[in-house]
């Protein structure tokens, strides 16, 4: 038996911070624990593995714009430009005051932000996934996943959207405490990855709009109103109007205001009323547009700095102080790492490969226990004209050791260029990245093959565990293995002491070598970047001597792991080896 409680009599999308001054009430949003930055927890996970990645998780060129969908292009050996696009939607405090209100709001959190994408809200599929409390024998407790699914379905039959998955657990109590009724909407569908817009304003002098929902007399949905809305903001992207779009969610409009500022440093002045500038507005949609529009709300425009709210001015950068500063000391953004005076640089000229030419280089590529970005890497040489032959090191048994090793040296035989690519080799252990790589290029057989590549002019690349890899087994920055003493280079724990994937941006530092043949000093190049020990660790004195001898081939503009001398990237003597953190793959 069920019964479903009657709601409070209350409007639960009114939010109302804390009696202040505007600008106080702006600082307490963009500080509350459902507003607040998360960044320091979402970088340690990895967003760029596949060469899948639309919109990485914060927008913009200061990466601090959130994004409200996960679009990724589908894997494929080819080229394609069809991605899927993923959303949620849910929220506590509704999931509280109604488990049916919530669930029905979850579904069309989901779909705002999807049609905020650009994508085609009315091809979407659901999978719910349920959370409550322990079941009892108490009527309400059971009314509570029966209200939720009611909603839920409610939506489902309103949309013409199907639920196709889920999961459910009613084992949400400790003693006397419950979670709230839970329910969460993800909805997924495809999209053409050249109709995406994201979440960040673009330009000043830009139009902001706000696109209405309004709930109706029993704050349920009005769905004919969000279908309407959704298909014309995607005619709108699709015709190049608006540029930037932001579903609104906990925080209302002005979360949306300052949070779709900060990706690219920009500012907006705006009058909107504001008794309804916190107000959750599920359903409603911020956007910007590079001109006029009609069935939208005008509230202003986007500006060079500041935001601007009935003519009260807030400064961008206190704002986002408060929005990063209630998880800093759990999961904090950034660290600050030593400053370095540079060591001179010598002039370099361009050094050609010296071999002859190759139509089609065959490059050997190894792929050991724990590489993953082999895929990634085999794409992009092939898209640059090479063969790739890839290969599984396998280490189940001695005999499988010793058949890997035999095939390996034959294959460096053979080839052109020996890449070692990204990845987690054997989960980096013992104590440390690219271990188990280095121990198998410091086999004295697969060494032997590897100078031999050597004499007959062949290059070695390493990218992030493949970098790793070279440092360790003395390649880089000697070019030979077997060099490695307790004053060489190593690569350590990034200094914020976790695992980051961002967009960093890196300086040619060389252009001594083949490698770098089609590149400029000073060229600034903005790259994926996925580890957690990318911290180039090297003496004073051998720095000078790597920069001097033309050696140091990329550094860091913004050193997102603490590296010395902000080095990403470095050449063996002869420039053949290159070595790099970054995934330019």
């Amino acid at each position: 038996k069920a019964a479903i409680a009657a709601v409070e009599e209350r409007n639960p999308f009114a939010r109302k911070p804390e009696d202040g001054t505007l600008e106080e009430k702006m600082l307490s949003t963009m500080a509350s624990l459902n507003v607040a930055s998360q960044k320091g927890l979402v970088e340690m996970f990895d967003s760029t593995i596949g060469r899948s990645t639309v919109l990485m998780p914060y927008g913009g060129a200061r990466q601090a714009s959130e994004t409200q969908v996960s679009v990724q292009k589908l894997p494929t050996f080819g080229i394609t430009n069809t991605a899927s696009v993923m959303a949620f939607g849910f929220n506590p405090d509704l999931a509280l005051w109604s488990p049916f209100h919530s669930a029905a709001y979850a579904v069309v959190e989901a779909c705002t932000k999807v049609a905020c994408s650009g994508a085609d809200w009315s091809r979407m599929r659901f999978s719910y996934q349920e959370y409550f409390e322990r079941m009892g024998s108490d009527p309400h407790t059971w009314g509570k996943p029966l209200g939720a699914l009611l909603g839920a379905l409610k939506m489902q039959a309103a949309l013409g959207l199907p639920s196709i998955g889920g999961k459910d657990s009613m084992s949400g109590t400790f003693e006397h405490i419950h979670v709230p009724p839970t329910l969460v909407a993800f909805g997924i569908t495809t999209v053409d990855a050249r109709d995406v817009i994201s979440t960040e304003f673009k330009k000043a002098g830009n139009k902001i709009y706000l696109l209405r929902h309004t709930p109706l007399a029993d704050y349920m949905p009005d769905t004919e109103q969000l279908k309407h809305n959704w298909n014309w903001l995607r005619e709108q992207i699709k015709a190049g109007k608006v540029v930037s779009a932001w579903s609104l969610s906990y925080g209302g409009v002005a979360e949306a205001l300052v949070k779709m500022a900060m990706g690219n440093g920009l500012g907006v002045n705006v009058k909107f009323p504001e008794e309804e500038l916190f107000s959750l507005g599920y359903g409603s949609i911020l956007l910007e547009s590079r001109g006029e529009l009609e069935g939208a709300q005008l509230l202003g425009e986007v500006t060079a700095a500041d935001i601007v709210i009935n003519g009260v001015r807030i400064s961008l950068n206190k704002l986002e102080k408060a929005y990063e500063g209630r998880y800093f000391g759990i999961y904090p953004p950034r660290v600050d790492s030593r400053k370095y005076e540079m060591p001179e640089r010598a002039g370099h000229d361009v050094e050609a490969y010296p071999g002859a030419p190759v139509e089609h280089p065959v490059v050997c590529m190894p792929v050991f226990p724990g590489t993953n970005c082999d895929y990634d890497t085999a794409k992009a040489f092939r898209r640059a004209g090479a063969e790739v032959r890839p290969f599984v090191f396998r280490n189940l048994s001695g005999e499988d050791v010793q058949n890997s090793i035999d095939e390996m040296c034959r294959r460096i035989d053979e080839c052109h260029i020996l890449a070692f690519c990204g990845g987690f080799s054997s989960g980096d252990e013992p104590d440390g990245s690219g271990k188990f790589i280095a121990s198998v290029i410091c086999n004295a057989r697969v060494s032997a093959s590897i100078e031999a590549l050597q004499k007959r002019g062949g290059l070695i690349l390493g990218i992030c565990n493949g970098f790793q890899a070279l440092i360790k087994s003395g390649l880089l920055p000697y070019g030979r293995t077997g060099s490695v003493t307790p004053e060489s280079p190593t690569l350590f724990r990034n200094d914020i002491n976790r695992h980051i994937s961002l967009i960093a941006r890196t300086r040619v530092e060389s252009v001594s070598s083949p490698w770098l043949s089609g590149m400029h000093l000073g060229d600034v190049h903005s790259i994926a970047f996925s580890h957690g020990e990318g911290k180039l660790v090297v003496s004073d004195e051998e720095a000078k001597e790597l920069f001097a001898r033309g050696q140091v081939a990329f550094r860091y503009l913004d050193n997102p792991n603490g590296s010395n001398y902000d080095i990403e990237g470095l050449l063996s003597p002869d420039g053949h080896i290159l070595g790099k953190m970054g995934h330019s793959e």
